[in-house]
């Protein structure tokens, strides 16, 4: 694997991890922004940031890799919806009133989705090897 790669991968791992403990730690953040009507919000927080932890440090184990970077794909395709609902109520705060975020940052968050999921679609494919030279 190539510097390049694996310094991506292990940043990446990082960033699940500890979203994933963010999740834990400040679950209001995550709260707010689940969108109503969904069952059981701390049940659905709690879910996504041990997916977070758990498919984070499993990006780091060469066997698991693919599977865990697939399984990034899905938790980020799973939680896209919370996504929508802060950029069309552009969601403030926890504990704000609706319409008092940030709405370019809000919005933002939806392409940062797709850039995450080509992030993590990068790490599916093997490394290709440097084809020998003549």
């Amino acid at each position: 694997m190539s510097r390049v790669k694996r310094a991506s991968l292990v940043v990446m791992a990082l960033f699940y991890v500890l979203a994933g403990f963010n999740h834990l730690v400040r679950p209001e953040f995550y709260l707010a922004i689940i969108p109503p009507g969904l069952p059981d919000p701390e049940w659905l927080n709690l879910l996504s940031g041990l997916a977070e932890i758990v498919l984070g440090v499993y990006l780091l184990e060469p066997r698991t890799r693919i599977f865990a970077a697939w399984g990034v794909i899905a938790l980020l395709i799973a939680v896209f919806p919370a996504n929508l609902y802060v950029a069309a109520e552009n969601l403030g705060l926890p504990g704000g009133q609706p319409g008092t975020g940030n709405a370019a940052l809000n919005t933002a968050r939806l392409p940062v989705q797709a850039l995450l999921i080509a992030w993590a679609f990068w790490h599916t494919r093997p490394e290709r090897e440097p084809s020998p030279a003549p």
